[in-house]
């Protein structure tokens, strides 16, 4: 029982993709509240994980599910990517699975639009792009990261440091 337990501590993690040197590897964020018992306050602990990423499905500020190996692939691959719980761009609710905007429902707004009249200026969520369509001008977590060592006028879209 005692083995069960510890081993699937860390089975299922969430967590938010980060840029990545790495090839066939994603680079993931999972935030914790650790307890400091002397104050009795939680503390946010952020734990870095490499999770198998071999198709590249993972973008930067995705949030997504990794699972725990059975056996480790190198010794910083320790997980693999589960799946993509919610895409950086369209905010939904986890609860009732709606999409969001600053604080209301798409279905609340259009509940109002359709009583009070729409503004010709107003945005339509329904006609908006997925995320993707401005790859390579406004939206750069498709390209292929890489460290920066130096500054310099060039433009680097794709540099980390």
């Amino acid at each position: 029982m005692n083995k069960i337990a510890t081993k699937g501590r860390n089975f299922l993690l969430l967590g938010q993709c980060l840029p990545c040197t790495k090839q066939n590897a994603a680079k993931v964020r999972v935030r914790r509240m650790v307890l400091d018992t002397n104050i009795n306050m939680y503390f946010r602990e952020d734990k870095m994980f490499y999770v198998h990423d071999p198709n590249k499905i993972c973008k930067s500020g995705d949030i997504v599910l990794i699972k725990e190996l059975e056996k480790k692939l190198t010794t910083l691959i320790t997980h693999s990517v589960e799946e993509i719980v919610f895409p950086l761009g369209d905010v939904t609710d986890p609860i009732t699975n709606k999409k969001c905007v600053v604080g209301k429902y798409r279905d609340q707004i259009e509940e109002a639009n359709q009583l009070y009249g729409k503004k010709e200026t107003a945005f339509d969520y329904e006609k908006a792009p997925p995320r993707g369509k401005l790859e390579g001008k406004q939206d750069f977590s498709h390209g292929i990261t890489y460290l920066k060592y130096h500054e310099s006028e060039e433009e680097q879209p794709f540099g980390i440091q």
